[in-house]
């Protein structure tokens, strides 16, 4: 059964977390992380992780119904601290900078 246009890519949103080095943690949402984990690592971005420097990327989701990655959102910024701190410490225990594997250095750590 043809179920819409089959060419339309298939577009990805993400929720994810921006932490400082003193562990403050940022939640957001959007459709192009490595776009939007730029701007917060260039301070391009006013607001919250500029002011507390959240530039590493420490946790992401994924999913193709933007109605998801919001609720996802909403949800997690209801969090405790702790539940939050447990799920970033799932996958990355040493809250690593994930935007690192794309090759876009944490401006706090990169020298030149």
């Amino acid at each position: 059964m043809y179920r819409g246009d089959m060419t339309r890519p298939i577009r990805s949103y993400f929720t994810y977390m921006m932490a400082s080095s003193a562990r403050i943690v940022y939640i957001g949402v959007t459709g192009n992380l490595e776009r939007r984990v730029w701007q917060h690592k260039n301070n391009d971005v006013p607001g919250f992780t500029y002011r507390y420097g959240c530039t590493k990327l420490v946790w992401f989701g994924e999913t193709s119904d933007v109605y998801e990655a919001l609720q996802e959102e909403k949800r997690l910024k209801q969090w405790h601290r702790q539940w939050k701190i447990n799920l970033i410490e799932q996958n990355n225990p040493g809250w690593r900078d994930l935007a690192s594997e794309w090759g876009l250095a944490d401006p706090e750590t990169s020298s030149g």
